[in-house]
C-alpha cells in the first residue's frame, strides 16, 4: 500500500541545525535541484528518514572531505509504505509513467 506524497521541503544545509522530516519506515524518496527541478536522486528504501540523512550532497574535494561551501540548493519529498517491496513496485510503475511520457507516446 502506498500513501500520498509529501509536500516539497528545502534539504537541510549542514552547520545550520536543521532537521530531515521523514518517515522511519519504508518508502521512496525524490530530491531535486530546486531551481531547476532537475531530479538529483530518487530511490525505494527500507528506511527512508535513514536514507536521506546519508544522500552525499556536497561534491568531495581534492581531499576526500565533503566541500559543504559549494551544497546545492536542494529540496526533497517522501512516501511512506507498508514494505520495501511496495515502495519498489510504486518507484517502476513511476520510472515506467516518466520514460513514457518523455518518449511522446502518452
Amino acid at each position: 500500500m502506498i500513501s500520498t506524497w509529501s509536500e516539497w521541503k528545502r534539504y537541510p544545509r549542514p552547520g545550520r541545525g536543521e532537521n530531515i522530516e521523514a518517515p522511519i519506515s519504508p518508502g521512496l524518496y525524490e530530491v531535486r535541484f530546486a531551481g531547476t527541478g532537475a531530479l538529483h536522486s530518487f530511490e525505494a528504501v527500507d528506511n527512508v528518514a535513514q536514507a536521506l540523512a546519508s544522500l552525499q550532497t556536497a561534491p568531495k574535494s581534492w581531499f576526500g572531505r565533503r566541500d559543504t561551501t559549494k551544497q546545492p540548493d536542494l529540496e526533497y519529498r517522501t512516501c511512506a509504505t507498508s514494505s520495501k517491496a511496495d515502495a519498489k513496485a510504486a518507484a517502476e510503475r513511476m520510472v515506467g509513467r516518466r520514460e513514457t511520457y518523455m518518449s511522446g507516446t502518452a
